[in-house]
C-alpha cells in the first residue's frame, strides 16, 4: 500500500523580469509625503493583520525612517532583513527582488556577483522603490516575516491599493 504525500506548500514559479519590471514602471508615486508614509504603511498593517501575517513593515525615505510596525510573529531578525534588503533598494533603485531575479536569470546568484556583504545587503523579495514622478526613487517600502516573493507580493498589492486610492492610478 502506498501512501501519497502532497506537499504543504507549492514552490511558485518566479515571475518573469518583465512582469517585475512591468510593476516598477506602474507603481509611481505623484508624490510621497508624511501622511502616505503613515496611510501606506497603515495598510500594510491592516493587510498584514487580516491575513494574520507574522510581518515586520518599515517605510524610509531619504534616509529618514517614516513608518515602522512589528506585528505578532515578527522577530528582531526580521528588522536586520528589512536593513539589508532596502539597501539593495536603495543601491539599485530598484526592488530587492528584482534585483536578485535579475542575477539568477544570468545563472549566478547576487551573493556571488555583487561582492557585496551579505551581512549588509540581500536581494530577497520585499523592499519596494518609492518612485516619484519626475523625481525618482527617493526611498523604499520594505516588509519581512514571509517567503521572500510572498514579501514582494505583499508589498506590490499594497502599493496597487494605495496608489489606486489616494492617487488615482489604474
Amino acid at each position: 500500500m502506498t501512501h501519497e504525500i502532497s506537499p504543504r506548500f507549492t514552490p511558485e514559479i518566479t515571475p518573469p523580469l518583465e512582469e517585475l519590471q512591468a510593476q516598477e514602471r506602474r507603481l509611481v508615486f505623484r508624490q510621497f509625503t508624511f501622511d502616505d508614509a503613515w496611510a501606506l504603511g497603515s495598510l500594510l498593517v491592516e493587510l498584514a493583520r487580516e491575513r494574520q501575517a507574522p510581518v515586520a513593515i518599515d517605510i524610509h525615505r531619504a534616509g529618514q525612517q517614516l513608518f515602522h510596525a512589528a506585528l505578532p510573529g515578527s522577530a528582531p531578525d526580521n528588522d536586520a532583513w528589512i536593513a539589508r534588503k532596502r539597501r539593495v533598494v536603495e543601491r539599485y533603485g530598484a526592488s530587492s527582488y528584482l534585483v536578485g531575479s535579475r542575477h539568477r536569470a544570468k545563472g549566478t546568484t547576487f551573493e556571488e556577483s555583487s561582492r557585496l556583504d551579505p551581512d549588509e545587503y540581500a536581494a530577497h523579495g520585499g523592499s519596494f522603490p518609492i518612485n516619484v514622478e519626475g523625481v525618482g526613487v527617493i526611498g523604499a517600502v520594505t516588509v519581512s516575516g514571509l517567503p521572500q516573493l510572498e514579501d514582494h507580493r505583499f508589498v506590490v498589492e499594497a502599493l496597487e491599493q494605495f496608489l489606486e486610492k489616494y492617487q488615482g492610478l489604474r
